[in-house]
């Protein structure tokens, strides 16, 4: 708000006194623009209700731009990249934690917190009531239902009793195609009744026969795995009885050829075996390998005991005679 001031000192006491009124000072469509004016002159008012840089309302957890300005990139693109982030955060959370089963019928799952310290889980934002005390008014009194005007004359017709309605002429009818619809509603039953009744009597015949053909079926059934388990058996029993024939002919024919073989060849091993010493007498390989050692062991002993005293008794004699 700004005012034009006009002094001048032209009053007794010297006093300054305003020659206009004040008035708004006017609004700039850009700073550096001049002012833009209407008719007679005056400039366009300003009314800060309609300014985007006013900021209405709560302050604390809004940010709001500034008038004219334009976001930055890299704010925009910090914004979207800590949103991504905590988004990939909340769907890695939710996918290793457990997840809470549904509740049961008639129940509900309820928020509680399980930490040490609690504290008030609230996504409301700060703010104040303030009142504002305005002047008393009447209320409004209640609009009267609205009743249209009544045109037209009355008038009235006598009806004596029995004149437009004979209850025993009317009722017959009616009551004819009661007892009559009742009747044939209550044969349809029972004709439905005997009819449910024969199926139900065929279905039990249908049953029986058919339990029974079941027996048959498994009867047979029975006695044919039995027929197939018997051939099995005999084939097996058949195959075992050739194996052992074949295997009791290859046997014999073994034999036969090994004792062919074996004719020439026993007297040829005997002759070699016994040329090798393999076939000796037990008197005679025991004097050779146990006495026959022991007796030039002994006489080995004996002649180094010889030895040993002529070798004292040599060394005694040039004692003696070096003692000379």
């Amino acid at each position: 708000m700004s005012s034009s001031l006009q002094l001048h000192s032209e009053a007794p006491n010297g006093s300054y006194t305003f020659s206009s009124r004040p008035r708004p000072v006017p609004t700039r469509l850009k700073y550096k623009e001049p002012v833009v004016t209407q008719n007679e002159g005056h400039g366009v008012y300003g009314n800060i209700m309609y300014d985007r840089r006013v900021v209405r309302g709560n302050t604390y957890a809004q940010h709001v731009l500034p008038y004219m300005s334009q976001p930055d990139s890299m704010e925009i693109q910090r914004q979207q990249e800590a949103r991504r982030r905590a988004m990939v955060k909340k769907q890695t959370t939710e996918q290793f934690h457990s997840q809470t089963p549904e509740a049961l019928q008639g129940r509900k799952h309820t928020d509680v917190q399980t930490e040490l310290y609690l504290e008030e889980l609230s996504d409301h934002i700060e703010d104040t009531s303030v009142g504002c005390q305005t002047d008393a008014f009447l209320d409004k009194p209640t609009t009267p239902l609205f009743i249209p005007a009544k045109s037209g004359k009355d008038a009235a017709t006598q009806i004596d009793e029995g004149e437009l309605f004979n209850f025993d002429v009317e009722v017959q009818p009616v009551l004819e195609v009661l007892v009559g619809k009742t009747m044939e509603q209550a044969l349809l039953e029972v004709l439905e009744e005997e009819e449910l009744a024969g199926l139900r009597t065929q279905q039990l015949a249908f049953q029986a026969l058919r339990n029974a053909e079941m027996v048959e079926v498994q009867r047979l059934e029975e006695q044919e795995r039995r027929r197939r388990e018997e051939r099995n058996h005999r084939i097996m029993q058949k195959r075992q009885i050739l194996e052992k024939e074949k295997e009791t002919a290859e046997k014999i024919a073994a034999r036969t050829f090994a004792q062919h073989y074996l004719a020439d060849l026993l007297p040829s091993v005997y002759s070699t075996l016994q040329q090798h010493g393999y076939f000796y007498d037990p008197v005679q390989r025991d004097i050779e390998m146990r006495f026959f050692p022991w007796l030039v062991a002994e006489v080995k002993n004996a002649l180094e005991k010889r030895q040993a005293v002529l070798t004292v008794f040599d060394l005694l004699i040039q004692d003696a005679i070096s003692g000379r």
